[in-house]
């Protein structure tokens, strides 16, 4: 019982994730919008920065924003916070349940590094707490003050990071694990930066005090650094369905292109927002380093064979290597514990199953070395490689 009770927590919140970091990237999103589409005019309220006339759902919406708060609290105020922290408290559990219970499948992968399911968690949580105070010492030290030397510095800390992930744990489990460190930077923002501010204003307008603009202004720094960092964490969510994406050579690299165009992307609209242009080179840019990405996808797996492929094997020596490597998992009912059936569906027990799934191997097992997760059963390289001319040959 206890595999579909994994199963199911699995799936619930999964989809919590999913919904929770809607809700928290659109109201992101929105907010920065709002903030940079702001327009002063004479006439506004002491301590207005700006306002904007918006239309939706069939109605009109007058807003103006405070520089850094109004001269008394309002009667009823939200707060925009529970998305951030959902999605945080979500995507541990999904991590836990996914990647911790299943080290050995997931996380670990013993050609790239032996170690046990407990050192792999450890390192795992101490990384993600050892970044964040990184980052939080960066943003509160004398070169916070400096914000492209700031981004260029966190840029290169965030690579680092990934460089070193991909030499501990298996490529998936690398590329979720600076996955969840960007998004425990992001979320630390809200909960240790931008409320405790927020709470520190309505405290001071409660009391009748004039807020320190400092408050309001550090949590825009971060504000900010979350809009940059959002479509980088979103393609790392997505990307432990593409194999070619973290089970090859230049995995490391592949989140370096990523880490860069996200923001790229961002800038675009940012500019537009705030109304200095469209500023179009940067879909080049970003057009450039997604076919860089389907490039260094195409390299291979990181142990890739040089030279020219062995001689068409035989289709029994084929079905040799699937049945001993694969067809434990891929099977109507696997013997692998924790499994309650055959991974995505694809079973590789017979012939034509094998066959079948020609190109699913192709991508997992010879361009990638996704399969066997953390090469649990030992394929070998010379195995791939048969596989490899097979494949070339039709896959007869």
């Amino acid at each position: 019982m206890e595999p579909v009770i994994t199963e199911w927590l699995s799936l619930v919140l999964r989809w919590l994730h999913v919904v929770a970091g809607i809700a928290w990237i659109g109201s992101s999103f929105y907010f920065i919008h709002l903030d940079l589409s702001l327009k002063p005019r004479t006439g506004l309220p002491p301590g207005v920065k700006g306002e904007a006339w918006q239309v939706h759902g069939g109605g009109f919406y007058h807003i103006v924003k405070y520089l850094v708060a109004p001269s008394q609290m309002p009667d009823e105020l939200t707060w925009f916070k529970w998305e951030a922290y959902t999605t945080w408290l979500s995507g541990i559990g999904l991590l836990a349940i996914v990647y911790y219970l299943a080290a050995d499948l997931f996380l670990i992968d013993r050609s790239v590094l032996d170690m046990s399911a407990g050192a792999a968690v450890a390192i795992s949580l101490a990384s993600v707490t050892l970044a964040w105070l990184v980052y939080e010492g960066l943003c509160r030290s004398p070169l916070g003050r400096h914000e492209v030397a700031l981004a260029l510095i966190g840029y290169v800390f965030l690579v680092l990071f990934t460089y070193a992930f991909t030499h501990v744990f298996s490529g998936r489990g690398a590329f979720v694990q600076i996955g969840a460190l960007i998004g425990t930077i992001m979320v630390a923002n809200v909960f240790v930066i931008i409320i405790p501010n927020q709470k520190k204003i309505v405290a001071a307008l409660i009391a009748g005090r004039e807020p320190n603009p400092q408050w309001g202004a550090v949590g825009k720094q971060r504000s900010v650094h979350n809009n940059y960092l959002t479509l980088p964490v979103v393609f790392l969510m997505l990307s432990n369905h593409y194999p070619l994406l973290y089970a090859t050579r230049f995995n490391w690299l592949i989140v370096a292109i990523v880490l860069a165009i996200g923001p790229i992307i961002r800038h675009f609209f940012n500019s537009r927002h705030e109304g200095k242009g469209s500023p179009w080179w940067t879909w080049a840019a970003a057009a450039a380093g997604m076919i860089a990405i389907a490039w260094l996808s195409a390299a291979g797996p990181r142990a890739a064979a040089s030279g020219a492929l062995p001689a068409a094997p035989t289709f029994a020596q084929v079905e040799d290597i699937v049945v001993s490597r694969c067809s434990m998992c891929h099977t109507s009912e696997p013997v692998w514990a924790g499994l309650t059936g055959p991974p995505k569906g694809v079973m590789l027990d017979t012939a034509d199953r094998i066959r079948a799934h020609a190109r699913l191997i192709e991508l997992n097992a010879v361009r990638s070395h996704a399969m066997p997760p953390g090469n649990v059963t030992e394929m070998m390289d010379g195995e791939r490689g048969l596989l490899a001319a097979w494949l070339a040959g039709g896959a007869r």
